[in-house]
């Protein structure tokens, strides 16, 4: 089985073995319109989901975990909706915090901050400080977030000729309140059947495996994880080079 990143590039990427895997957990409203319930209990499923998908991960040694819990687009959803969401993001990071701490994991959140509540914005203060030792694995969670945003963000505060990649995802990371350089993503899953990137992590999924599953997030298991994961396991990563470089 070959690495799941380049090599040499672990140390300067993350300090977090096991590889990275990002989540689109898309599906959450149309689950609940299928079950005649409201978006928010469609939220609140999703939430649980997400629970239980960071404890297998742990479980299955991922590295790093980042999820796209709200992009910068969702903003035009209606005020009651994003009202309702931004409320559950400050009770479930005052509900995961003890239990990120007690299981190793930081919690970092990806994105822009100055759009959201003063109060959500002080309790995501907390939790990463909370949370900063831990090193089994780093869960990041992206609010507010845009991929195309974050890169026009870095390359006006780029400064001096021949920028490198990792310089560059050191810039990417620091607009996006990371204090980890930007860590390539190794395997991309999207739920709810949809089959595009949605301003997601564009950068670091450059060579990123794609895995698009036709289950809503709510129903998305640990056993579905499992399965991604021992799928992605299989695959012959290449980053350009010919088979038989691979091979030998």
């Amino acid at each position: 089985m070959q690495k799941s990143r380049h090599s040499g590039a672990q140390s300067a990427i993350s300090s977090f073995s096991g590889p990275h895997v990002a989540v689109i957990m898309d599906g959450n409203g149309r689950w609940a319109t299928a079950h005649g319930l409201t978006r928010s209990a469609g939220h609140e499923a999703g939430l649980r989901t997400a629970r239980e998908i960071v404890e297998a991960s742990v479980r299955e040694g991922v590295g790093t975990l980042t999820l796209y819990a709200f992009s910068s687009d969702n903003w035009k959803r209606p005020t009651p909706e994003v009202t309702a969401l931004m409320r559950l993001f400050r009770r479930a990071l005052l509900g995961e915090a003890k239990r990120c701490l007690e299981n190793g994991v930081r919690l970092t959140i990806l994105g822009r901050r100055d759009r959201l509540p003063s109060s959500l914005r002080h309790t995501i203060e907390q939790v990463e400080a909370l949370t900063a030792s831990g090193a089994r694995m780093h869960l990041r969670v992206a609010v507010d977030y845009s991929a195309r945003d974050a890169v026009l963000r870095a390359a006006a505060a780029l400064r001096g000729d021949g920028v490198t990649r990792e310089q560059f995802s050191e810039l990417l990371a620091r607009v996006d309140h990371d204090r980890l350089p930007a860590c390539e993503v190794d395997l991309l899953i999207r739920t709810g059947g949809e089959q595009r990137l949605s301003d997601f992590l564009l950068w670091e999924c450059a060579y990123a495996e794609l895995l698009f599953v036709e289950k809503m997030w709510p129903e998305f298991t640990a056993d579905d994880l499992g399965e991604a994961l021992a799928d992605f396991r299989g695959r012959n990563r290449r980053f350009g080079l010919a088979p038989e470089q691979v091979a030998s």
